[in-house]
């Protein structure tokens, strides 16, 4: 096959390759996305688990307090590494759409892509109060995320939760270079 540049589709990513050496599509998965400041957080769960209502709390919330927040994609994500990082849009057909329950499908602003920084699991079942350590993370197309387990029904605390605790996994090497 001869020779010919190909560019990628991510910020970062551009190179040339070979047709052969081309990377594979990104994959698309059941979850959505938002984006709080410069952190992609990846919502995933069942059909009714809240993660739209989680997504749109988080949003809420962020621009509450005068953070930058948007939706990245609602219900269903593509995926794909990049550079050492899980980089995450919404597929042309669902950009800017999110499903509200009483409501139907709303457009809302949505951002491009984002550099997911944590993955939540909605559960319908309360998960474990001291999870393993090994449940603390969880690897999508080959990059480990942060991962936070959380009952899918309160959507306004969770979201509370979450950006308090953004901070820890936005920029997780930090603290070594203050000891």
């Amino acid at each position: 096959m001869p020779w010919r540049p190909l560019r990628g589709t991510l910020a970062g990513c551009r190179a040339f390759m070979t047709a052969a050496a081309a990377p594979a599509p990104p994959a698309t998965i059941h979850a959505g996305c938002v984006l709080v400041d410069e952190a992609g957080i990846l919502i995933r769960g069942a059909s009714g688990s809240g993660k739209s209502r989680l997504a749109l709390a988080l949003v809420a919330g962020a621009q509450a307090s005068g953070r930058f927040a948007c939706l990245v994609s609602d219900d269903r994500c593509r995926v794909s590494a990049c550079n050492g990082r899980l980089v995450a849009r919404a597929p042309m057909a669902l950009a800017g759409l999110l499903e509200v329950r009483g409501l139907g499908i709303v457009t809302m602003e949505a951002e491009g892509a984002a550099v997911v920084r944590l993955v939540v699991d909605c559960d319908i079942e309360p998960p474990e109060r001291y999870p393993q350590f090994t449940d603390r993370t969880v690897t999508v197309e080959g990059i480990t995320l942060p991962r936070m387990r959380v009952l899918g029904g309160d959507a306004g605390v969770t979201a509370a939760i979450i950006l308090g605790m953004l901070a820890r996994f936005e920029r997780p090497m930090l603290h070594l270079l203050s000891e």
